[in-house]
């Protein structure tokens, strides 16, 4: 059996590794460079070059990572040409491609989220924020790689952020439209479910770590790490996601004949009121699927078959009974500005963990950095202390020039 897994970062060597444990022969493209040591790479980055590679090597499976390819259609292609591929179509992934056809199919599903307004003229953006009450959240519409979300505290800072994202496009054409939503209190959690369009079964739950400094202080990440599972998840909170949010939003999306297959990702704030919506990704979690994998004892290419073929009800998904700590090492700078390819020393020392490549390639015998987010390093224990320790003991042994990690991931 053979597999291609799509993506380059930490989320796809954790599926490498997990889809190898399977027994498949693995392929990925484009890949990194650690997951070239366990996979057979290719540079194919378009739809057009996966399609044809999926077709030259007769794949069985192909798993999706990033949501970038979820939005050029990759999965409607694929499906055109009979191949099996796990993850929604284009018109499914708009839940995460727009945030504002996100927010408005929850507004008019009466799913409970943060009241928001919708701007696509910079100047009626900036007389909204100026009278209305703060903190509040801006973000942009379109795809920003997990960091067009921004929490402001001051007028002034919220004029930057909507200069910066609707005049200066740092963010391009994913910024000329922005929603301006209530900051909610409360504990934000992770949430991802498997989903064939008619059953939805939640995984494992998970938090992250978006800020990039230890205390959830400073500017937002691609996400520091991650623990599994979130340790104030409960099956009343289940339930209520389930009956508030998932009941109400797959009737809304059958309405507009939208047929949602695979991974959908709920960021929720459970506040006084009960869980909200603060976004939906279309794909596994990066770092939360790292943390998770390890985790699961079904067979994920079985998941992926059941989803497919929408035989997800027949299917029981079981998980171990432990809990999981993943911590993100990434270079100095990030998420602004940062150096590359520094010599990445130590990991043939590290052992009783999973190391995950994010941001790495292999050049002549070494491994360099080369990417924000470096590695993901990973481990499981009886208590989060426990699979805490194991990773931090094995982080120690690993240097690159300017590498910086938080010291706080797995603190409950």
């Amino acid at each position: 059996m053979k597999a291609l897994v799509i993506g380059s970062g930490g989320r796809e060597h954790a599926l490498v590794w997990k889809l190898r444990q399977e027994g498949f022969e693995v392929f990925c493209a484009p890949g990194n460079g650690g997951i070239c040591r366990d996979a057979t790479c290719h540079e194919a980055k378009d739809v057009d070059e996966l399609l044809q590679l999926a077709l030259r090597e007769r794949m069985d499976l192909t798993v999706v990572g990033p949501e970038a390819y979820l939005a050029q259609g990759v999965v409607d292609v694929f499906e055109s040409h009979g191949l099996k591929i796990f993850g929604p179509n284009k018109r499914a992934s708009q839940l995460e491609c727009s945030k504002a056809y996100a927010k408005l199919l929850m507004d008019e599903s009466k799913i409970p989220t943060a009241r928001f307004k919708l701007f696509d003229d910079p100047d009626q953006a900036e007389r909204y924020v100026e009278r209305c009450d703060l903190p509040v959240v801006i973000k942009a519409d379109g795809l920003a790689q997990g960091k067009g979300s921004y929490v402001v505290t001051s007028r002034e800072e919220a004029f930057n952020v909507v200069d910066s994202l609707m005049r200066k496009k740092i963010f391009g054409e994913s910024g000329e439209r922005i929603v301006v939503e209530e900051f909610l209190q409360g504990r934000e959690m992770s949430l991802m479910i498997f989903t064939d369009g008619k059953t939805y079964v939640p995984m494992m739950s998970a938090m992250d770590y978006k800020k990039i400094y230890d205390g959830d202080r400073g500017p937002n990440t691609g996400g520091m790490g991650a623990i599994a599972p979130a340790p104030h998840y409960s099956e009343n909170l289940w339930r209520s996601v389930k009956e508030e949010i998932l009941d109400k939003l797959f009737p809304a999306l059958e309405k507009k004949n939208v047929i949602y297959k695979g991974v959908l990702y709920l960021g929720l704030m459970v506040t006084q009121d009960g869980p909200k919506v603060l976004e939906f990704n279309c794909r596994f979690g990066d770092p939360e699927i790292q943390v998770l994998l390890p985790l699961l004892d079904t067979k994920l290419s079985e998941v992926c078959f059941a989803v497919i073929e929408g035989n997800l009800e027949r299917l029981s998904i079981v998980w171990r009974e432990e809990k999981g700590v993943c911590v993100v090492i990434a270079s100095g700078g990030y998420p602004n500005d940062y150096k590359v390819g520094f010599t990445i020393s130590g990991l043939e020392s590290v052992e009783g963990v999973m190391v995950f490549h994010a941001g790495t390639k292999w050049q002549d015998g070494r491994f360099l950095t080369n990417g924000g987010r470096v590695l993901n390093v990973c481990a499981t224990g009886r208590t989060y202390e426990e699979a805490r320790k194991k990773v931090y003991s094995e982080i120690a042994k690993i240097h690159f020039e300017g590498m910086y990690f938080r010291k706080d991931i797995g603190l409950v």
